[in-house]
């Protein structure tokens, strides 16, 4: 017969999460966020400088390291997301949806201290992806080194506040990046991976823009009852950028699944009248 330990055993600590000092890492992030803003200014004129010197030259191939780099960010995000996603479950099973929401825990909590902070430094080496986009002269989009920019920007700025709803942006942000990551590798790999798949993994990405809104209405709406601790401009911050993100990626779905299709439908129905007319 299973014992409570039992039924919480993917909350059972690892050594490295219980020796690690998350006081620590909030008092360096106070004092150090800002940097954010020289990591974004950097990245900005390394990958628009980039641009400007790849374009007389040819593009790079560099599969193998692609391969590395995709892998590894899918066993990152995949770990972290069994971690975080664990104990938010715990935390939604214990104190319900609002608990989980308002929660603070999630910061200095047993399993996902670490796991918090691992996610909110890693926005910093993620902005390597874009290396790979100029060096091999793919097509950059807006919607690419804005969203790198402006999550490092905020996910800096909230760690130092432990602010209420951090538990479920960055469970949700972890899981999605499981799939991403791991469709990354795959396609670097050359290995064929169905289109719903990819479909997927923008639909998972809308839905996450769709509940970080949500998220910040109702922090907002508790935390003027008490018991929520946030602050305005953190909720303004967090609604205009998950407000931007769902505009943008509902674009881009449109853009890549819907208007092609119905592109591709138009031009084989062209073709049909062409071929009836000629018979």
């Amino acid at each position: 017969m299973l014992n409570e330990t039992d039924l919480y055993l993917p909350l059972s600590e690892y050594g490295f999460e219980r020796r690690f000092d998350e006081r620590g890492a909030i008092q360096w992030m106070q004092a150090n966020w800002s940097k954010s803003f020289v990591f974004s200014a950097l990245y900005a004129a390394l990958v628009f400088g980039g641009q400007h010197f790849m374009k007389p030259r040819p593009k790079m191939n560099l599969r193998r390291p692609l391969i590395l780099w995709s892998l590894s960010l899918a066993i990152f995000s995949i770990i972290g997301a069994v971690r975080t996603g664990s104990y938010m479950f715990h935390i939604l099973s214990s104190s319900g949806f609002r608990g989980s929401i308002c929660d603070q825990s999630f910061y200095n909590g047993p399993v996902s201290k670490f796991w918090a902070y691992a996610f909110v430094l890693s926005k910093a080496p993620e902005l390597g992806d874009t290396a790979f986009i100029v060096l091999r002269k793919q097509k950059l989009l807006f919607l690419h080194w804005y969203h790198h920019i402006t999550v490092l920007l905020y996910s800096w700025y909230s760690y130092k506040d432990m602010v209420a709803g951090g538990g479920w942006f960055m469970t949700m942000n972890y899981a999605v990046h499981a799939l991403m990551y791991s469709y990354y590798a795959a396609r670097a790999a050359g290995l064929r991976v169905p289109r719903p798949f990819a479909v997927l993994i923008t639909s998972a990405q809308i839905g996450q823009m769709g509940m970080g809104l949500t998220v910040s209405a109702l922090v907002y709406r508790w935390m003027q009852h008490g018991g929520c601790p946030s602050r305005l401009d953190n909720i303004v911050c967090a609604a205009l950028m998950y407000l931007s993100y769902l505009l943008l990626f509902s674009n881009f779905f449109y853009q890549t699944y819907l208007r092609r299709h119905d592109n591709t439908v138009t031009t084989k129905t062209t073709e049909t009248v062409k071929i009836t007319k000629t018979e």
